[in-house]
Formats: structure tokens, C-alpha cells, sequence
């Protein structure tokens, strides 16, 4: 079981929802995943932490009445040093959009676009060191970024997160890049401009370890979701998408089979991937 107690410098950290209705998605993670929720923390917002077998790996904060803002998974990338890299997000073609500030003695935040306008979490751990387990069943297991602008995309995480950049594919019809950490790959960036509808920004999405594809899918209808692509077999694994159960919420899941490319050691592990559909930032 590939556990941690703190992520390599650059590498996804942590996520979180932002949702209309937190007491749906703690009904519907905790179903689907196994979750456990933590009780709401009032002095910061009422946020509160999701677990896995007792171990911390997301957080959940209601959205804001009004707000205009759209359920959205967001992924967090660690750091050392919160305010140097808000700075060097900015000067390498980024916008800051939540300065870096303590969140009491868990660790300090910010939140920065990069260069392509995908949002992006920046989390420097204090007691609070992130997701402690990843890569199994009911866990996040993989983070990909879907850009436009590829190649402005891999220079702005090599140069402001410090990743160690190793090419996938370099080809027209597929081009992918992942952080390399050691002998393993810990996220990747998607050249997508053919992937990504008119009027939908570059964004993050979130994988979730799912011991079995067709049966996730099965859970999800079950629980009041829609499938609204079919399960099918690809060289990266078996995809699908599916909608959380929410009137008028287009929020995007992919249930994927194990592969090489993600941390997979078993043959009937599979991934979720959770894509926000307005594509806010957090």
C-alpha cells in the first residue's frame, strides 16, 4: 500500500472539494469510496477532512450561496516555501489568485494559475502534511493537467514546483509529460486543446483508485449518478464517465483500469477521474 508521511517537494499533496451540498458528498464519497468524515472545523469555515480506513485523503468546505462558484475537486502541489513559489508562479507567467497565508499551525496555502490559466493549489505542510495514503482502492491515485499550451505548461512546472520532467509521448496525436520522483511517476501534463470543449479552460483532474470499473459505474447509478460514457478498454486502461447525483451539475468522473502509467501493482485495480465541469479554480 503505497503510504507516505510527507509528499516530495512538487508533487500533489492534497484535494479538495468545493461543493454546494456537503452532506450529499459525504453520503456519496462514503458510499462510493468507503470515506469517513471528520467533524466540520467551525474556526475555518466549517472545512473538514474525509478518511480512508483512518487515514486522512481529501477535504470537503461547502460552497458559498451566491458565490457563483461550481462544485470543483481542486489538487494541491507541496512546497517548502509557500510564498517563494506564489512568487515564482507569478513570475513565470502565472496570476495570483489567494496570496499565501497560515492556515493556523497546519501549514501555510495559496492558490496560482499557471501560465496556460489551469488553477492550482500550493500547499507547504505544517501539522497537516496531506493525503497519508494514495495509489489503492478509494484513494487518489493520479493528477493530470489538460492544457493548451503544452509545452509553456512543462516549463512553468519544471521552473516553479522544480519537477523532474520525463516525456511520455511526443507524437501530434499525443503528447504527455509526468513528474518523475525516484522510479516512480507522481502526476502528468496533457497536451489537449482537442480534448477540451469551446469555452472550458485548462484544468486539473483527480483519479481515484476503484477496485473494479464496471462495478464503481453499477455504484453510481445506484446512488442517483448518471453514466454518461460508457466503459471501454484503452491502452491506458478502461474508461468511463459518470455524473454525481446533483440537478443540474455536469461534474465529470472517469473509472480507469490499472496500467503501468499509474501506480497500479495489482491487475484489478482501477482510477476514477474527477473533473470539475465549470472548471473553477477551488
Amino acid at each position: 500500500m503505497p503510504t507516505r508521511q510527507t509528499a516530495p517537494v512538487g508533487a500533489p499533496c492534497w484535494i479538495d472539494l468545493m461543493t454546494s451540498d456537503t452532506e450529499r458528498s459525504r453520503a456519496f464519497y462514503g458510499q462510493l469510496f468507503g470515506w469517513t468524515a471528520e467533524e466540520p472545523a467551525e474556526e475555518f469555515g466549517g472545512y473538514f477532512n474525509f478518511r480512508k480506513d483512518g487515514v486522512r485523503v481529501a477535504g470537503c468546505m461547502a460552497s458559498q450561496p451566491g458565490a457563483g462558484m461550481t462544485d470543483a475537486w481542486s489538487v494541491y502541489l507541496a512546497t517548502d516555501d509557500a510564498r517563494r513559489t506564489v512568487d515564482a508562479a507569478a513570475a513565470n507567467g502565472g496570476q495570483v489568485v489567494v496570496q499565501a497565508m497560515d492556515v493556523a499551525d497546519l501549514g501555510t496555502m495559496a492558490v496560482v494559475t499557471d501560465s496556460g490559466g489551469a488553477g492550482i493549489g500550493v500547499w507547504q505542510p505544517g501539522h497537516h502534511q496531506g493525503f497519508g495514503v494514495f495509489g489503492e482502492p478509494g484513494t487518489p491515485s493520479w493528477f493530470e493537467l489538460h492544457t493548451r499550451d503544452y509545452q509553456a505548461a512543462v516549463r512553468f512546472y519544471r521552473d516553479v514546483f522544480g519537477w523532474d520532467t520525463h516525456v511520455v509521448s511526443d507524437t501530434p496525436e499525443f503528447r504527455y509529460t509526468t513528474l518523475k520522483h525516484g522510479d516512480g511517476w507522481l502526476a502528468g501534463i496533457m497536451d489537449a486543446p482537442n480534448l477540451l470543449p469551446d469555452g472550458v479552460p485548462a484544468h486539473w483532474t483527480v483519479y481515484f483508485g476503484v477496485a473494479d470499473t464496471d462495478a464503481a459505474l453499477a455504484q453510481i447509478a445506484d446512488l442517483g449518478g448518471s453514466i454518461l460514457t460508457a466503459a471501454e478498454d484503452t491502452p491506458y486502461g478502461r474508461l468511463a464517465t459518470a455524473a454525481e447525483p446533483h440537478p443540474g451539475l455536469q461534474q465529470f468522473q472517469t473509472i480507469k483500469k490499472a496500467c503501468d502509467l499509474l501506480w497500479a501493482t495489482e491487475d484489478d485495480w482501477g482510477f476514477a477521474e474527477l473533473v470539475p465541469a465549470a472548471h473553477g479554480l477551488v
